[in-house]
């Protein structure tokens, strides 16, 4: 009899802990998949970081999967095929319209914004020796953007018809693109992460280079075709050779889910990470703007309402447009 009703006990507790909301009996996930992108880019560190968090703070076995980046994150979040992923903001609003080409048409309005994890400036490393000193001098060269789905790999080429310029376009990872440049296969790599970019990091560490970004008329130019995209600092001393502040353009990176995902699911997640954040650090520098203060940078996606749970529990209150279902 104690046995048995030991085990009544135990399945009561079991049952009671896999209610949901509405009464209905959610059971949780054994695991999730988290979709980054390609080694020597930012999002290949960073969502091993978050990967190792939320596996020891939720209770969740989360595993990452090398995507092509932002874009392939999307088409995969908003299928299902993964669970969690990351995106600039510019991506998913080309996403959540429809109105790019990688699109084909389709809008992808199944993914749902969780946190915001930092700013993604775009800027060029070149060797020294190449002698290239500025954008303009890119033209007729071949540059690496990194994979064809990523930020750089989609903005980067239509920056360059912005501009007027005629430019032979490199894709592939950000550690091939380091490799291609050292090896004099491309002229110059012009990418978009979380600063530092590790493959930047492992270029300058093997020859001398030079950084460049925009000047003042040439972002002008692009920002008025692009206007999702904003003015971003790529601070001194974020590579040893960078010895002075570069302005630059940059678009924010957040997390998304699909919108299936369970509510308590998302606003454990979004706890975890915000809550977080010296470790968050310790993984990678960028997630220094990995703040809850940071949420407004997200001005179109709605929020999962597990993650508009947390905020509000922070006395922050998410606008009805951005608080979706």
């Amino acid at each position: 009899m104690t046995v048995m009703k030991s085990l009544a006990l135990g399945l009561a507790g079991a049952l009671a802990g896999a209610l949901a909301l509405g009464g209905a009996a959610v059971a949780q996930p054994k695991s999730l998949t988290l979709g980054t992108a390609s080694v020597g880019g930012t999002y290949f560190i960073y969502g091993g970081v978050v990967a190792t968090l939320l596996t020891e703070k939720i209770g969740i076995n989360v595993s990452t999967q090398q995507t092509q980046g932002p874009n392939q994150n999307v088409i995969l979040t908003d299928s299902k095929q993964i669970e969690l992923g990351m995106t600039t903001m510019g991506i998913a609003l080309q996403a959540w319209n429809g109105s790019a080409p990688w699109t084909q048409g389709k809008k992808f309005n199944n993914i749902r914004a969780l946190f915001p994890m930092y700013d993604t400036p775009f800027h060029v490393i070149v060797t020294e020796k190449s002698g290239l000193k500025s954008i303009a001098d890119l033209n007729g060269k071949t540059v690496g953007v990194g994979p064809k789905a990523g930020t750089p790999g989609t903005y980067v080429p239509a920056m360059f018809e912005t501009l007027g310029m005629k430019v032979t376009i490199r894709n592939g990872q950000g550690s091939d693109m380091a490799s291609q440049l050292g090896d004099g296969l491309i002229d110059a790599f012009f990418f978009a992460a979380g600063l530092p970019i590790a493959a930047f990091s492992e270029i300058e560490a093997q020859r001398p280079v030079r950084f460049f970004s925009f000047t003042d008329a040439e972002a002008q130019k692009i920002q008025a075709a692009m206007p999702e995209l904003s003015g971003a600092v790529i601070p001194k001393g974020t590579y040893k050779t960078l010895n002075e502040d570069q302005k630059t353009l940059g678009v924010y990176n957040f997390f998304i889910v699909h919108k299936d995902l369970t509510d308590d699911v998302a606003y454990n997640i979004t706890k975890a990470v915000l809550e977080n954040n010296d470790a968050m650090v310790k993984g990678h520098a960028s997630a220094q703007e990995t703040l809850i203060k940071n949420w407004d940078r997200n001005t179109f996606l709605p929020f999962h309402p597990g993650a508009v749970k947390y905020y509000k529990e922070k006395g922050i209150t998410i606008p009805a447009k951005l608080a979706g279902s």
